[in-house]
């Protein structure tokens, strides 16, 4: 729905990316990030899967600031050559992809730990005076309808197939959580203690976490319990 409304005003390709793990200047486990993107199956393997949006200029100017910018700023700082080797680097598959112009918004957040922000490429054939007199016109729209989406997402389970908790599992945390003991939780479960205790397991392994507790967090931050009608 956003990429049909964007893609008549001059950004047909898009990559949006959410993480609730932030550390300072990264994302935290690229497992627990979300990546969407209108793009070719071609840039989402140079561009997510092997990393090579942690290394743009663009990435670090949305981990250290909130807002708009054009994409002007890169040329220049590339011809004055003020960009690290791994931003040049990036930059060369960008040109090798076709990505020149195009707009970043890095959108407020309520916590420190949470990062959320959208790259929108300006079509080929487009430069950045193209994308700033398409952004004097249609700028407030386009704004409004990307933080519009990145709250709806935000809002969502960050669903995994590498983070997926069966019910039992999501149910034996969420006991966990409202601070109910092993017995209390077989009980209200009607299984054993033992099998609460592998659910616990299992979820301390689909989370990638080494503690119970760091699970419930976890758990928590990827809104993948105390969710309405589970997920399955």
């Amino acid at each position: 729905m956003v990429g049909a409304y964007m893609a008549p005003l001059g950004f047909s390709r898009l990559n949006y990316g959410l993480t609730r793990f932030r550390f300072e200047n990264s994302i935290g486990d690229p497992e627990d990030a979300l990546y969407l993107s209108t793009q070719s199956t071609e840039y989402m393997t140079e561009f997510f899967t092997k990393g090579h949006f942690a290394r743009t200029p663009v990435f670090r100017w949305v981990m250290t600031h909130t807002g708009t910018c054009n994409w002007r700023w890169i040329e220049e700082a590339r011809a004055a050559g003020t960009l690290s080797p791994a931003e040049l680097e990036a930059l060369e598959v960008n040109d090798r992809l076709g990505v020149k112009a195009g707009i970043a918004i890095s959108f407020p957040e309520t916590s420190n730990r949470i990062k959320g922000a959208i790259g929108m490429i300006a079509d080929k054939g487009l430069g950045h005076d193209d994308v700033d007199a398409i952004w004097a016109d249609q700028g407030d729209a386009i704004s409004a309808v990307a933080h519009m989406m990145h709250l709806k997402i935000a809002s969502l389970p960050m669903r995994s197939p590498k983070r997926a908790l069966t019910n039992r599992q999501r149910e034996a945390l969420e006991w966990v959580a409202d601070g109910k003991t092993m017995q209390d939780t077989a009980i209200l479960m009607g299984v054993s203690a033992a099998m609460v205790e592998k659910h616990l397991r299992l979820a301390r392994e689909a989370l990638d976490v080494e503690t119970t507790t760091q699970a419930v967090a976890k758990a928590t931050l990827l809104n993948v319990i105390f969710t309405r009608g589970g997920l399955d």
